[in-house]
């Protein structure tokens, strides 16, 4: 995908691309969370350049093993980690799971989908 370019003053410039890659193993191991089409959800949703269905023509490509999902795109695009992000708790809505999933960075690059900790009152029990 790297390749180089002759810009107007004579320079090599290297075009790069920025990969962010949304994490699902918790949900995909419980069998919560169908990763095939949330796949084709961002497939369908992702916006460039203000425009839905242009991934093809701006060169991002989304590719899905068995629990991860990565977005693959050009650097000079400005394609968003937080189109990422807004989109995987659209997806989460839409399947009823935003109560019992929450989408957390983990790297600069990833996002990570978590189930909420819920802690009962177990402490009140343990001082009496």
């Amino acid at each position: 995908m790297n390749a180089h370019l002759k810009s107007a003053k004579g320079k090599s410039t290297k075009k790069s691309t920025v990969k962010f890659v949304l994490d699902c193993a918790a949900p995909v191991d419980d069998k919560v969370l169908d990763i095939a089409s949330f796949e084709k959800y961002l497939n369908e949703r992702i916006k460039v350049e203000g425009k839905t269905g242009n991934l093809a023509q701006s060169n991002v490509v989304i590719t899905r093993d068995r629990t991860k999902i990565t977005v693959a795109s050009p650097s000079d695009l400005g394609f968003s980690k937080r189109q990422l992000k807004y989109l995987a708790k659209r997806y989460l809505k839409k399947q009823q799971l935003r109560d019992y999933l929450r989408v957390i960075a983990a790297s600069k690059n990833s996002y990570e989908l978590k189930y909420y900790q819920i802690t009962t009152g177990d402490d009140d029990e343990a001082q009496e």
